[in-house]
């Protein structure tokens, strides 16, 4: 069958369709990651985007039981170059185009992604519409440019529980046969901010001794100081930061009374808590392999990034320091409050997909709430690896 994707500049891509019959809207971005579908189509960040993967062929590995990162796909539709007719590994349990289906996801195959991407690069994030009902490009194209920016959408709502509920992450992917991990011993109580969570934050946090309340996006700071937390984590989640004055206000009530982390849109809305600013980025990170520098440790970590916003460090007050930069563009990726225990980054340390070398993060948030407190999220910390980084502190700046 055929569909087309349009964008709200008139720009049309014909192909096939796989997946679900029907049209969506939404902001169309590009994802670098060459494996980890599954995890970025259930991701809540991407609720109101339309997203193009850029390595050639998907869909090879089918989709299985453990990989999902909410309870279903989250995007708006999906654009792939080729996707694969045959899918092999031993947790699959079934093919994407069957997947999408079941779950009303629109996608398109047979694209000239490369081509997208460059447009999207030199003209920045576009709404489009990707349909298999209009195979007009025109009519596409202004339906594209009517649907509604995702500064002028609630997505929070959308995606955010509606009332407070205790964590059971599932366990992670293993093979028939293999003892089941010994449960860890929760030494926190943690209270977790939904904006839009994943899975294996909320597997990450359990594994340094966690036991996870997650809340409502718009929860107050009395209802959270009322569970008595060890610390309160902001998780990542999709729009406008600048949106969510209600929750940045909400942390700032929080900042000194308890230790905080957050990622992604959590760490922009402890940015705007702390007085700082946040500004739209022309196409956004997304993908599993950039490159960051950890200004206190001097080493470089390869993260999984998913935000189309950035804190403006210029805006930070003198209070605020920097501790992480990306290495493409010099945009701020992480920072900390000197005088109470707060910190975060503009990454996502629990990866899924893409790699683990920022999973010392949590360990770090762990810190903050055990008896040893009193050091900064960002001091030497013994790596799992037995590695030893510097603790030098360089004083504030973008680096890079």
């Amino acid at each position: 069958m055929e569909a087309i994707l349009a964008l709200e500049d008139g720009r049309a891509f014909r192909g096939r369709s796989f997946g679900a019959v029907g049209e969506r809207g939404g902001e169309v971005v590009f994802n670098t990651s060459m494996t980890g579908y599954q995890e970025i189509l259930t991701d809540p960040s991407y609720r109101g985007q339309i997203v193009v993967m850029t390595a050639p062929q998907i869909g090879n590995y089918g989709v299985n039981d453990h990989d999902e990162e909410s309870a279903r796909p989250q995007v708006e539709g999906f654009a792939v170059r080729e996707i694969s007719e045959v899918h092999s590994n031993w947790r699959s349990r079934k093919d994407l185009p069957q997947y999408l289906k079941e779950n009303d996801v629109v996608g398109i195959s047979e694209i000239d992604t490369r081509a997208l991407t460059r447009h999207l690069r030199s003209r920045g994030v576009l709404r489009g519409v990707v349909s298999t009902v209009d195979h007009d490009p025109e009519s596409l194209s202004g339906k594209a440019r009517g649907y509604p920016a995702p500064a002028q959408q609630d997505l929070v709502a959308r995606v955010s529980c509606s009332a407070p509920y205790i964590a059971a992450p599932r366990p992670g992917p293993g093979w028939a046969g293999e003892p089941a991990p010994r449960k860890k011993r929760a030494r926190f109580k943690v209270v977790a901010y939904d904006f839009g969570i994943k899975g294996n934050i909320l597997r990450c946090l359990e594994e340094v001794g966690c036991r996870v309340t997650v809340v409502p996006a718009g929860a107050s700071a009395v209802e959270v100081l009322a569970l008595q937390p060890s610390g309160v984590f902001l998780s990542n989640g999709p729009g406008d930061p600048e949106a969510l004055g209600a929750a940045a206000g909400t942390v700032r009530e929080l900042l000194g009374r308890v230790p905080v982390f957050g990622i992604c849109l959590g760490h922009q809305i402890l940015a705007l808590a702390c007085g700082g600013r946040t500004y739209k980025l022309k196409f956004g990170h997304r993908g599993a392999n950039h490159p960051v520098m950890n200004l206190e440790a001097g080493r470089v970590e390869i993260t999984a990034q998913n935000h189309g916003y950035s804190v403006d460090p210029d805006s930070l007050p003198p209070e605020m320091e920097i501790t992480h930069v990306n290495l493409n563009d010099g945009t701020l990726e992480g920072m900390r409050h000197r005088g109470v225990p707060a910190f975060s980054v503009q990454y996502h340390p629990e990866a899924s997909p893409g790699p683990h070398d920022a999973s010392y993060l949590f360990h770090q948030f762990a810190a903050l709430m055990g008896p040893d407190s009193r050091r900064g999220p960002f001091e030497a910390e013994e790596r799992q690896e037995g590695a030893h980084a510097d603790s030098a502190r360089p004083s504030k700046g973008q680096g890079g």
